[in-house]
């Protein structure tokens, strides 16, 4: 059974630096407030997301085998981990330096000497607007899911997975299991990018997905609760119209009211 993650759960930084004086201090500054994970090196840092949960990375960009920028390149372009936040520091002032970084994905660039302030602001501000961005979505009647997207692996991912979840919808019994069969993915796997993109997990995407499509249907005025209870997959229209209300923050009646169409 899944495990839905703490929401006040501490996030995962993993830092990548191959000077070991520079990764300690940087490690032990954030141990303060999130879990730190280190690597020495590019390669190092792609074998612990495998096996971890990050939600951000900072990492230098002169390294030895695999640099920053290609470290970056190879994230953001994998859909298991191209949604993760990265922060790239360099002594490199230049403006192309500035660009390359840029156009490999990297979220934020931070010169070297640089003020460990800066570096938590710029870390909690990434962070503070993924969580915006995931609440959003799911408080909105009409927010798309590729409002998440932040790479084009992301929004491939998304459309992907929604076309299959909007395909599906008044399935009662379609659950996680289904889901990962029709993405052709490990359950493991699509459990832990769904929850990191999303902060959600499957089966929970599943129903803000049958929600969202109710808030549709009910606006388009052309059925009636109970009709569309059946076609977004509840069997039940009383368990319907109470996470409609704990969705949405109304019921699908006074929803209804304030949506007919005039």
């Amino acid at each position: 059974m899944e495990q839905p993650l703490s929401k006040t759960e501490t996030p995962t930084i993993l830092v990548v630096d191959d000077h070991a004086e520079i990764l300690d201090f940087l490690a032990d500054d954030l141990s303060e407030e999130y879990t730190v994970l280190k690597a020495t090196d590019g390669r190092e840092a792609m074998a612990l997301l495998a096996t971890n949960s990050v939600q951000l990375i900072v990492s230098d960009i002169m390294m030895p085998e695999i640099d920053g920028y290609e470290l970056c390149r190879l994230i953001k372009s994998d859909v298991t981990n191209s949604h993760i936040p990265i922060i790239l520091l360099t002594a490199k002032n230049t403006l192309q330096s500035k660009i390359q970084g840029l156009e490999q994905g990297a979220d934020a660039y931070i010169e070297k000497p640089f003020s460990p302030a800066h570096l938590h602001a710029q870390i909690n501000s990434l962070l503070s607007n993924r969580n915006k961005i995931r609440e959003y979505f799911a408080s909105s009647p009409f927010a798309h899911i590729n409002t998440m997207a932040h790479t084009k692996a992301d929004e491939l991912f998304l459309e992907s997975l929604n076309l299959v979840i909007q395909n599906h919808l008044a399935e009662v019994g379609f659950d996680v299991e289904h889901l990962a069969e029709k993405m052709n993915m490990s359950r493991p796997t699509l459990y832990r990018k769904i929850k990191a993109i999303s902060d959600l997990t499957p089966n929970d995407l599943i129903n803000v997905a049958r929600l969202k499509k109710a808030a549709q249907l009910l606006s388009d005025g052309q059925y009636k609760i109970y009709e569309v209870s059946d076609r977004v997959g509840y069997s039940s229209q009383t368990h319907f119209g109470r996470n409609f209300q704990k969705q949405f923050g109304m019921s699908p009646s006074e929803y209804l009211t304030r949506h007919r169409p005039s």
